[in-house]
């Protein structure tokens, strides 16, 4: 695939995420973010005041829709319910997209409510993309799948995460969601380059970036949600919009969580860091276009 269809992953800008200690700010001032993000399963309800709140943000916002329980790696039968109240929340609320994470929580019908990496593994491949398939058959739309944070890998592993990945893209035909500071953690955590990372997955498919903090405990990192941006995965943020384009951007804050403005602020850094790594991505391509024209003369 060349890329996504006119309006399938519209550029919407910076956003954050919309957490239940920010809905009365947000329903009362109306900030001017330009998106947001909502974890699905806090609103596959018939009614309540989530889904009120969510319905009165949509008539202002674009809204992204986010799941955490797809366990699409898992060998445990899809969830059709799930499935289906996903499709009708999305019916309701028009998302821009919705998007999961590319690892399995639960098997033998017990949930784990964490997201585990997945063996990348040929067999896994094929489990995961026929698995997709039905999920977007169902949705009857294209998803996009988030790598994960993870701290162990599997004997059974023969390819890379990034090849994995855009292996899973190509397969499936569906987006990829490059969290930024999940390639950073794992980097860490696995010591692997995260220029190779970078460079192993398609542009053509990724569709959005997210960003978070995470906690640093020496030997390793955790993705923990609860922390401002780091400098480090600014920088990796600013190598990946040189790579892939200036793409919609998230702002992931899910554990004390300070003041709306914290976190609005964020996501204007974001801007401003893409910005400027468009401009010195220009910079560097006009000055190479200079010298070789030099050469040419």
């Amino acid at each position: 695939m060349a890329g996504f269809a006119s309006g399938e992953f519209p550029a919407l800008g910076y956003g954050v995420g919309l957490r239940p200690p920010h809905y009365g700010h947000v329903l009362e001032t109306r900030p001017t973010v330009d998106w947001f993000e909502v974890i699905s399963e806090n609103f596959l309800v018939a009614g309540g005041r989530p889904l009120d709140v969510l319905t009165r943000v949509r008539a202002d916002y674009p809204i992204v829709l986010h799941g955490v329980s797809l366990s699409i790696g898992s060998v445990d039968p899809l969830d059709r319910d799930y499935l289906a109240r996903l499709r009708a929340l999305a019916e309701r609320i028009e998302p821009a997209w919705i998007s999961d994470h590319l690892c399995w929580s639960g098997v033998g019908g017990h949930m784990v409510h964490d997201l585990l990496p997945l063996p990348y593994s040929e067999e896994a491949l094929a489990h995961v993309a026929e698995r997709v398939a039905r999920v977007q058959d169902a949705l009857r739309r294209r998803i996009a799948l988030e790598n994960v944070s993870s701290y162990l890998r599997f004997g059974e592993s023969a390819l890379s995460e990034w090849d994995f990945l855009a292996a899973l893209a190509a397969r499936a035909d569906c987006a990829i969601l490059l969290d930024v500071n999940n390639v950073y953690v794992s980097a860490f955590n696995h010591r692997f380059d995260v220029g190779d990372y970078l460079s192993g997955v398609p542009v053509e498919r990724v569709a959005q970036f997210h960003l978070a903090g995470h906690s640093d405990h020496g030997t390793h990192l955790l993705d923990t949600h609860d922390h401002p941006v780091c400098d480090e995965v600014w920088a990796l943020y600013a190598r990946a919009v040189q790579r892939f384009g200036t793409l919609p951007t998230l702002i992931e804050w899910d554990d004390h969580i300070p003041a709306f403005d914290t976190l609005h602020a964020e996501a204007r850094r974001a801007c401003a860091v893409a910005a400027r790594a468009r401009r010195d991505d220009d910079a560097g391509r006009n000055a190479a276009a200079a010298v070789a024209a030099d050469h040419r003369a």
